[in-house]
C-alpha cells in the first residue's frame, strides 16, 4: 500500500472588511470659497466668543456637523481650536482666546477625524490668506 505523506493544505484566512481611509491632515481641504448654501449650520467666526461657545457647545455632540466662517486666518485657527475644546470637554473660551498651536499640532488622527467630522469645512473670502495662517498646522 502506497504511502502517501501529503496533507490536505491548511484553509488561509482573508480579510474582507473595506481597506480604512487615508488619514486626512489637520487642515487638508478644510479651507473653500463662501458658498451661497453650504447646506448646514454655519458658525460665523465673527461673533463674540461667548455665541461661537454656545454654537459648539450646542453641534459637536449633535449628529450634523457645520461650516465655519472666517473673515481672517487668525479666527480660523481660533475656530479650529474652539471646536477641539468643545469635542474634548475643554475651556472653549480660552481656546478661542489663545489657540495651543502645539497641541492642536500633536493631534492623532482619530482625533483629527473626530474634528473633521464636525468641522466640515471654513469658508472665507481670502482663500489663500485663510489657507496661509493655518499652515502652522501642518497639512
Amino acid at each position: 500500500m502506497p504511502h502517501d505523506s501529503s496533507h490536505a493544505p491548511e484553509p488561509v484566512a482573508l480579510s474582507l472588511s473595506v481597506p480604512p481611509r487615508p488619514a486626512r491632515g489637520l487642515t487638508e481641504d478644510l479651507v473653500r470659497p463662501v458658498s451661497a448654501d453650504p447646506g448646514l449650520e454655519v458658525l460665523d467666526l465673527s461673533l463674540g466668543d461667548v455665541a461661537v461657545s454656545e454654537f459648539l457647545v450646542r453641534i459637536v455632540h449633535g449628529d450634523s456637523g457645520f461650516v465655519a466662517r472666517a473673515d481672517s486666518g487668525e479666527r480660523a485657527l481660533a475656530g479650529i481650536a474652539a471646536t477641539v475644546a468643545a469635542l474634548i470637554g475643554d475651556d472653549i473660551l480660552a481656546a478661542l482666546a489663545g489657540p495651543d498651536v502645539g497641541f492642536l499640532t500633536g493631534l492623532r488622527p482619530p482625533a483629527i477625524e473626530a474634528l473633521r467630522e464636525v468641522l466640515l469645512a471654513i469658508e472665507t473670502e481670502d482663500v489663500a490668506a485663510v489657507t496661509a495662517a493655518l499652515s502652522v498646522l501642518g497639512n
